[in-house]
């Protein structure tokens, strides 16, 4: 069962949010990022997905089309985005995306999104 709520207007703290619950240090944690891959709920309200898909990464993660933030609703983009970040945010908007866990060798050891279908 997925926790449903969303993100209270005017609140800007991480653990306000879905994926960020219970996370002190800002970092939405691993287990609930994979939760919303799995269960294609929204990284911040935790509600059911629908169209478009939208995901918000720095501007490395749209160059290799790969983020580490959970997928977001359109109208949850704003609430991670007020989230402070060392570096400036972009949205991407996408119609799927692939989740990839990453293997032993990996470079990159964190789990990753990456959007199959941009808009």
């Amino acid at each position: 069962m997925v926790a449903r709520r969303g993100p209270q207007p005017g609140v800007t703290t991480a653990s306000a949010l879905f994926a960020w619950e219970g996370a002190p240090d800002g970092v939405p944690s691993r287990r609930l990022v994979t939760r919303c891959a799995l269960a294609r709920v929204c990284g911040a309200c935790g509600r059911p997905l629908g169209h478009p898909i939208a995901f918000v990464g720095t501007s490395d993660e749209v160059a290799r089309n790969a983020f580490h933030l959970p997928p977001l609703h359109d109208g949850c983009v704003d609430a991670v985005r007020a989230l402070p970040a060392p570096v400036p945010l972009t949205v991407v908007r996408t119609a799927g995306f692939e989740f990839v866990r990453p293997g032993s060798g990996d470079a990159d050891p964190l789990p990753r999104f990456v959007p199959n279908s941009l808009l």
